[in-house]
């Protein structure tokens, strides 16, 4: 195993020019054909059987498959693509060049760490049995009604839908994170992230003058009593030892100063820890939202991308900490209790394969100059990458010893 971490270190530079490329130039949603064709032409160029398009309803999602034609598992290692729509404000050289975009969530490290394990993997692929997957997905920030049948789809969800990794027997994901220690590997036991719900609520109305009020349908009243109601029963019908979490991020309505809005639009979300209670706040936004239309005389539409807990598999979390233990060293391991309370559609691939997710630190000691996730400031600290990739190095090594398929 020295020999092959070592070989992560001598890759250093060429991982922190990818991760550099993916920074420059950032693409968001399912919106992403530099980055994936970027993804695949290097996949193909280290000798890796490269599936691009892979995706039911949006086809974005690129996978390089390393067969070793030994008898052994399929793992699957997976790595995010999309941006945000944040303008950045860093000065670095290798600062976003598309205004109003910038990878503030990490997700080009993530891409050019698992490009590293790849290259690292496919050279010592004598050490490997069985089928491993890399898996580079879009839109994992959020979702878009599916041209085929309207649900809000994610990345993860478009490609487990896809069947291209239906044969997965366990998987594996990691993300930078600004609150661990540079080069310290957190794990949970069990609930690792919230289950984040996107939610779009629309008001119809009619509408009219303000001097004639009585003949008009107040679509932005009606958005301003669903956004008190939702919060009081929030507050009042749900046990305060559940954990939920509601915000509204966006409310548009109106076109002029004295005319009443004919229609609102809401948008935000929701974060619990469990599936039973994604299903009661919706329940929640729909009953506030019919008695408020009713109530008005008006209308409403809804949409949701509802969201899954990503809950850690027992298996696959003790798989993580003896990965951890050897290429980083024991004192990297921080056995996390409490969740976060951000999403991440990787949980829907651990709802259906066993697997883990685990959260890389990139804040230095004493350094007051690490900014959250989604800032306008944010970086990652490259001296995190090289671990990252030999994390996912060696959840393969040590899955093909210790797994038992």
């Amino acid at each position: 195993m020295d020999t092959i971490l070592k070989y992560v270190d001598s890759l250093k530079d060429e991982i922190v020019g990818l991760r550099r490329d993916f920074h420059r130039f950032p693409e968001t949603l399912f919106d992403v054909p530099r980055t994936a064709a970027s993804i695949a032409e290097y996949l193909s160029n280290i000798g890796l059987i490269v599936h691009t398009q892979v995706g039911k309803h949006f086809g974005m999602g690129v996978i390089g498959v390393l067969d070793s034609g030994r008898p052994g598992p399929t793992i699957l290692l997976r790595a995010d693509m999309d941006a945000l729509p944040i303008s950045e404000e860093n000065p670095y050289a290798y600062r976003s060049e598309r205004a109003g975009y910038m990878h503030a969530c990490g997700h080009d490290a993530h891409m050019a760490m698992l490009l590293g394990a790849a290259k690292t993997l496919v050279k010592f692929r004598d050490h490997v049995s069985g089928v491993i997957k890399f898996v580079f997905q879009a839109a994992e920030e959020s979702a878009l009604p599916s041209p085929i049948d309207g649900r809000m789809i994610s990345g993860s969800r478009d490609i487990l839908e896809s069947g291209f990794v239906d044969d997965a027997e366990l998987c594996f994901a990691l993300h930078v994170w600004p609150e661990l220690p540079l080069g310290t590997i957190g794990i949970h036991r069990n609930h690792a992230m919230a289950a984040s719900t996107h939610f779009h609520v629309t008001f119809q109305g009619l509408n009219g003058h303000h001097s004639t009020p009585h003949l008009a349908i107040d679509a932005l009243t009606m958005a301003t009593q669903f956004i008190a109601d939702v919060k009081i029963g929030l507050a009042t019908e749900f046990d305060p030892f559940e954990t939920s979490v509601l915000c509204f991020g966006t409310l548009h309505a109106g076109t002029a100063i004295n005319a009443i809005a004919g229609e609102s639009k809401l948008s935000g979300t929701y974060r619990v820890l469990s599936s039973s209670m994604v299903q009661k706040l919706q329940e929640l936004l729909e009953s506030r939202a019919a008695a408020i239309a009713d109530t008005y005389r008006g209308s409403y539409s809804s949409q949701y991308r509802l969201g899954t807990p990503l809950i850690n598999h027992e298996v696959a979390v003790n798989l993580t900490v003896l990965a951890a233990e050897i290429a980083l060293g024991k004192e990297s391991i921080a056995h996390l209790d409490k969740p976060s309370l951000a999403g991440e559609d990787f949980a829907l691939f651990v709802e259906k394969i066993p697997g883990a997710f685990a959260f890389l630190g990139i804040r230095e000691a004493n350094n007051k100059d690490v900014y959250p996730l989604h800032h306008p400031l944010f970086d990652v600290n490259e001296e995190a990458l090289t671990a990252g990739s030999k994390l996912f190095v060696q959840w393969v090594i040590q899955a093909i010893k210790e797994y038992k398929f």
